[in-house]
């Protein structure tokens, strides 16, 4: 059987993708970061970093977030 895993946070500054995996981790959910940038040319273009969780943790992980992450 397959997980299904949901995108719930994408930015392109992957250390807010990490501290956002990391609170989730704090609350027992688990995410993965997936970094959508390229590896010759980080600094041009759009590429995003990704946190993911399991679809069934999806809706809780989004209210975490929006309660406990403060990225300024």
């Amino acid at each position: 059987m397959t997980e299904t895993w949901e995108v719930i946070y994408s930015t392109p500054l992957p250390h807010r993708a990490e501290l956002a995996k990391a609170i989730l981790l704090e609350h027992d959910i688990s995410a993965v970061v997936i970094n959508k940038q390229s590896s010759s040319y980080p600094t041009i273009g759009s590429g995003k970093s990704e946190v993911h969780v399991l679809a069934q943790d999806a809706i809780l992980a989004k209210v975490i977030l929006e309660n406990e992450a403060t990225f300024s």
